[in-house]
């Protein structure tokens, strides 16, 4: 089994230890290693992710979370985008840890600024290349967005920091 932190309540405030069982993990193997591609390892992964929060919610009170950060609104397990960015990482790199990303790797966290004030961080993963592997297209993997075990959205790095993905406040 392997232990992972989530943090909740904003700003990674509060912690909740979370085991993913073997059973699970291994579920999670098995749809991963279905992935003949890049492209087709960052659908799974997205998917993936979304099940992998579920799993926590039910050991922690993440469950509590919704989409964005005003539908939940001082609901104790409420994520803000902070809480996910470190949570989706800190999944990402378990999954890493045991070698089931052969597609990508997981890179820091990265922040997009619009309009001065509106701040926004996510998980970021690069996709391997074989020749310079510090130049593979990144992407986010940004499970602030969607309800609570939704799949994670996926996107070029470059068109979140253009600010794409969904209309969410």
């Amino acid at each position: 089994s392997d232990l992972v932190s989530i943090c909740f309540n904003y700003g990674c405030v509060s912690q909740a230890e979370v085991v993913f069982s073997e059973p699970r993990l291994a579920e999670v193997r098995e749809r991963l290693l279905r992935a003949d591609s890049a492209v087709a390892e960052r659908a799974i992964l997205a998917q993936v992710v979304g099940q992998l929060y579920r799993w926590a919610g039910e050991q922690s009170p993440i469950s509590a979370d919704r989409a964005g950060d005003y539908l939940d609104d001082g609901v104790y397990g409420m994520m803000d985008c902070i809480d996910h960015a470190e949570s989706t990482t800190r999944l990402l790199t378990m999954l890493e840890g045991r070698g089931l990303l052969r597609f990508h790797a997981v890179d820091p966290i990265r922040r997009r600024v619009r309009w001065l004030v509106a701040q926004h961080f996510s998980a970021v993963i690069r996709e391997r290349t074989d020749d310079v592997p510090e130049a593979g297209p990144r992407f986010v993997v940004d499970s602030w967005f969607g309800e609570h075990g939704d799949p994670a959205v996926v996107l070029p790095l470059e068109d979140w920091l253009d600010g794409e993905g969904p209309n969410v406040s």
